[in-house]
C-alpha cells in the first residue's frame, strides 16, 4: 500500500453525492504520491453495501466513470459490514496475483438519504429474510442477544456462580458487563477527539454511557455505532512500483477471511480453533461457537496470522483497528483474535491493555499501551458508512505505520511510537463474514 484517502465521516454530506465523496478521497490519495498518474492505475475494486441507500444500481460503475478510469477493469464488492475489508483484500489479490501492478480500492456509503428506521431496515436485510428478519431481527437486537449470552457464559457462570438466585445472578452479570462495555465507549470516543475525520469525538464518563438512551437491552446509545456518509480509498501496488512512488510504503503480509451461518440457530457446536499459544484444555467445557463468539472472526484471524508468521497476536501486533459496531463486539473480538483467552475479554478491558498510554481516560488502566485497539476511535466514534469503513481502517493503519498521523490529523496524540505491525478487522452480519488483514512497515 502506497497511499490512501478518507473523507470526514458524518451524519450527512448533503453537499456531495457518492461520486464526489469518493473523488475527494481519491484526490487525497493521489496528491500524496505525485509520481503516480491516473493512466498507471490498472483497475479498481469498488465497494458499497446497499443499492437501497443510493437508489442506484451499478453505482460502482458511476464511480469508475467519475474518476476517469474507464475503460479499465473494475469489480463491485459487497459483503455486509465487512464490505470495505473485502474490497481491500480484493485489491490486494488483484496485485498479488499479477493481474495488476497498481489497483485502486474505493468504498463509500450514503446512509443519510433515508430515515433512520428505514436505514435500519435496509441493514437488517443482511440477515436471513426468510427467518430472522420476519421475527423483527434488527441488528442491535441480535447483538444484544449475543452479548447477554456472552455475559452469562463468562460472568454469570464464573464471577457470580456463588449467587444461587438465577435472576439475581444474571442481573448482576449484565450490570457488570454493561459497566465494562462502557469502558470501551469511553476509550473510543476519547481517542476520536484527536481524529478530525471522526463523526462523534467526545469525552464521556462510564456513567454518561450507562445513562444514555437504552436502544436494545443491555446496549445503550453510546455503545453503538451510527449510520454515516463517507468514503475512503487505498492504492495498492507491487513492490517494484512502490519503490518508484514512495519511501514509506506499507506491506500487506497476511490476509484472512472467515464465514459462518446466516441464522444464529444453525451454528453447530465444536472445538475451538486454537492459536499456537492456546491449549485445547482451556476450552474443554466451552460450547463453541454458540452465539457468544464469532467463529468467522477466529477463522479469519488464524488464516491471516498464519500467513504473516504470527503466533502470539498480543505480543506481535503494535495496534489493531477492529470492527466495533457495538462495544460488546469489540470485547468479543479481543477473544476471537487471540488477544486474550475466551472468557477473559472483560478482565482484559479492565486491565487497560487496549487503551493508549498517553491519554487520560479518567479510568485506572495500569496496562495501557499493551496493544492499543481502535486508536482512531473505531466505528463507535468514527461512524460506519459501511462500504468505506474497512478501507478507513486500512488508511488509518497505513498512516500509523508510516508515522504520518501528525501530518494527517494535525495532532500527534494518536501516533504510536515506532509502530511496525498492525491489523485491520471487518465484520459482517451476526459474525457471518469477517476479514482480517495484517499490515507492516515496508522497506
Amino acid at each position: 500500500m502506497v497511499s490512501g484517502g478518507v473523507t470526514k465521516f458524518a451524519k450527512a454530506h448533503p453537499d456531495m453525492d457518492f461520486r464526489l465523496m469518493v473523488k475527494k478521497a481519491y484526490d487525497q490519495a493521489m496528491d500524496e504520491i505525485p509520481n503516480l498518474t491516473r493512466d498507471q492505475i490498472d483497475g479498481s475494486r469498488i465497494s458499497y453495501f446497499s443499492d437501497h441507500f443510493t437508489r442506484q444500481l451499478k453505482a460502482a460503475s458511476m464511480v469508475q466513470d467519475y474518476l476517469g478510469l474507464n475503460p479499465k477493469g473494475s469489480i463491485r464488492l459487497e459483503w455486509g459490514g465487512a464490505t470495505g475489508g473485502e474490497c481491500f483484500q480484493a485489491a490486494y489479490e488483484a496485485v498479488a496475483s499479477g493481474r495488476m501492478d497498481t489497483c485502486l480500492a474505493a468504498g463509500f456509503e450514503t446512509m443519510s438519504r433515508v430515515a433512520t428506521w428505514k436505514g435500519n431496515e435496509f441493514i437488517a436485510l443482511a440477515s436471513d429474510t426468510n427467518f430472522d428478519f420476519p421475527l423483527g431481527g434488527f441488528y442491535t437486537g441480535y447483538y444484544a442477544l449475543m452479548v447477554v449470552r456472552h455475559m452469562y457464559e463468562y460472568l454469570r457462570l464464573t464471577k457470580y456462580a456463588h449467587v444461587k438466585d438465577e435472576r439475581e445472578a444474571q442481573r448482576l452479570a449484565i450490570a457488570e458487563g454493561q459497566r465494562i462495555m462502557s469502558w470501551v465507549s469511553v476509550k473510543n470516543h476519547l481517542n476520536a477527539t484527536h481524529n478530525p475525520y471522526a463523526q462523534y469525538p467526545k469525552r464521556l464518563t462510564v456513567d454518561d454511557v450507562l445513562k444514555s438512551e437504552m436502544i436494545s437491552y443491555p446496549l445503550s446509545r453510546e455503545q453503538i455505532c451510527t449510520m454515516s456518509d463517507g468514503a475512503a480509498t487505498a492504492i495498492l501496488c507491487t513492490e517494484s512500483m512502490a519503490k518508484r512512488l514512495t519511501d514509506r510504503p506499507v506491506r500487506i503480509t497476511g490476509v484472512g477471511t472467515g464465514t459462518d451461518t446466516m441464522r444464529l440457530a444453525d451454528r453447530p457446536f465444536g472445538s475451538v480453533p486454537l492459536f499456537p499459544h492456546e491449549k485445547a484444555k482451556d476450552y474443554e467445557h466451552l460450547p463453541y461457537p454458540g452465539v457468544h463468539s464469532f467463529r468467522a472472526g477466529r477463522s479469519a484471524g488464524l488464516e491471516a496470522c498464519q500467513m504473516a508468521g504470527i503466533t502470539d497476536p498480543i505480543r506481535e501486533f503494535d495496534f489493531i483497528e477492529l470492527h466495533d459496531a457495538y462495544a460488546s463486539s469489540e470485547i468479543q473480538t479481543y477473544e476471537d483474535l487471540g488477544l486474550c483467552k475466551y472468557g477473559e475479554g472483560y478482565d482484559f478491558t479492565l486491565s487497560g491493555a487496549p487503551f493508549l498510554k498517553n491519554i487520560d481516560y479518567g479510568l485506572p488502566v495500569p496496562k495501557a499501551g499493551t496493544i492499543p485497539v481502535n486508536p482512531s476511535g473505531g466505528l463507535i466514534a468514527c461512524g460506519h458508512p459501511v462500504g468505506a469503513t474497512g478501507l478507513m481502517q486500512a488508511v488509518f493503519a497505513f498512516w500509523q505505520l508510516q508515522g504520518s498521523i501528525r501530518q494527517h490529523f494535525g495532532d500527534p496524540t494518536l501516533q504510536l511510537r515506532n509502530a511496525r505491525r498492525g491489523a485491520i478487522h471487518s465484520h459482517a452480519g451476526t459474525g457471518s463474514a469477517v476479514t482480517v488483514s495484517i499490515l507492516e512497515r515496508g522497506f
